[in-house]
């Protein structure tokens, strides 16, 4: 069910010889944007009516409007069932407990005497959230991405998902996002919500259309053409990054217990056909009881044949044997992971040795899924190796810091003929010249 790729024995390669030997999904972002390249335009050109045509095309359905009704996210919410809703409510009161301690201060240092750069920070005007709604529905994601934007700040929050086709005839969910999306908005005191999925919606608050007004930033998790979308707006708007799909590394020795270790494989590789499972570990032993505890469990739960079988088989899964955990430390920097859990003795000085990964579980007790949905972390985090040069989501993903320079005459005499030197060492001289003009263009003498 799942491939073995074994790399002990020989000295570990480094850097890229090494990432090329680790199992990796295709996913293509470049090819998909000359795909999204006329949707996004359409959008920009027609707006709302573009809007309704895609999700005709795209989700099967027929939409009046693109702006979810206030009715409807009340409704939704009234409905809602009340275990739900004590789960999300659960969800968002610890993501604020830590989201809350992620935000910045006003700092000033005094460089010189009279002379001062200070460091604010100021959240974005107005972000676009997206939540997806393909295979699965993810009101977790409404709570990750909302969360941190109303932590920092942000004033204006809209939340796009897309439309949901009616279940049944004159259902008063279809042509809406998926109810539990809107009860989440909801709860959160999110009540601008468009149907809106895909590239579109990337679209929709990158150009703006007659219902949405453009935002700052967009950032959510999604498909491939929301990835493309977001690279194809790169320098636009601001973005979180383009994720791709899920990925759990699992770090483990022969402490292991290999039945959390299969079922933690196997939760994110319920996520999508693309989404990789991966255990890095010394122990053959655990190698095959871990195969071994796939079978059952993989037949016991749902989304088979569509999800889990594929994605465990895709060649962006596999059981990797090495020689030991240092060597599984440097394989699984190497991998960068979305979701690492370390699963060995003396986990906790294990995982602190850990460079390059999304998010660190440490230990039988802290498992991907509860990071899913109720650690307090965020799930949205870098994908496809890039833990090694980016963060997940945060309260600082929604800010920007911006320096406040002051310095008085005196101040800035003392550094004058600094400045002048390395303008003209530059070949800027109108540079040095803004200086000089403020001293009847001669350069004070250094102190």
């Amino acid at each position: 069910m799942i491939s073995r790729i074994d790399l002990r024995g020989d000295a570990l390669p480094e850097g890229p010889a090494l990432r090329d030997l680790l199992p990796r999904a295709d996913f293509d972002v470049s090819a998909a944007l000359e795909k999204v390249r006329p949707i996004c335009e359409a959008v920009h050109h027609r707006g709302d009516a573009a809007l309704i045509d895609f999700a005709e095309k795209f989700d099967g359905v027929k939409l009046d409007q693109v702006r979810v009704p206030a009715q409807a996210l009340t409704r939704a919410l009234e409905e809602l069932d009340p275990a739900v809703r004590a789960a999300l409510e659960e969800s968002i009161r610890r993501a604020r407990l830590v989201h809350r301690e992620q935000r910045r201060t006003t700092h000033t240092t005094q460089v010189v005497p009279g002379g001062s750069v200070t460091e604010k920070w100021v959240p974005v005007d107005r972000v676009g959230l997206y939540a997806p709604g393909g295979r699965s529905v993810y009101p977790s994601s409404v709570i990750m991405n909302v969360v941190p934007a109303q932590e920092a700040g942000v004033e204006s929050i809209a939340l796009a998902s897309p439309a949901q086709a009616p279940a049944f005839e004159n259902d008063p969910a279809g042509g809406l996002p998926h109810p539990t999306i809107l009860a989440a908005c909801a709860l959160l005191g999110v009540d601008e919500v468009y149907a809106a999925g895909g590239a579109t919606a990337v679209a929709m608050f990158a150009y703006g259309t007659e219902s949405c007004p453009p935002a700052n930033m967009v950032t959510g998790p999604g498909n491939i053409w929301v990835a493309a979308a977001k690279r194809y707006f790169t320098g636009k708007i601001g973005i979180d990054a383009e994720a791709g799909p899920t990925e759990i590394a699992v770090l483990a020795d022969a402490t292991a217990d290999p039945v959390h270790v299969a079922s933690d494989l196997i939760s994110q590789a319920e996520h999508d056909p693309l989404a990789a499972a991966v255990l890095v570990t010394d122990s053959v032993e655990l190698a095959d009881a871990v195969e071994k505890e796939l079978e059952p469990q993989v037949a016991a739960t749902k989304h088979i044949d569509d999800r889990i079988v594929p994605a465990l088989k895709g060649r962006q899964s596999a059981i990797v044997l090495v020689d030991g955990v240092d060597e599984g430390l440097k394989v699984v920097d190497a991998y960068g992971a979305e979701h690492l859990e370390i699963q060995t003795a003396d986990a906790a000085a294990v995982a602190d040795r850990v460079r390059n990964a999304g998010a660190i579980f440490i230990g039988p007790w802290a498992p991907v899924s509860l990071g899913d949905y109720a650690a307090g972390s965020n799930h949205v985090l870098p994908t496809g190796g890039c833990a090694c040069h980016s963060s997940g989501l945060s309260v600082q993903s929604f800010l920007r810091g911006i320096h406040i320079v002051e310095y008085t005459k005196d101040a800035l005499a003392e550094v004058a003929h600094h400045v002048v030197t390395l303008a003209e060492a530059e070949d800027l001289p109108a540079h040095g010249a803004a200086i000089k003009a403020r001293f009847g263009w001669k350069v004070p003498e250094s102190k």
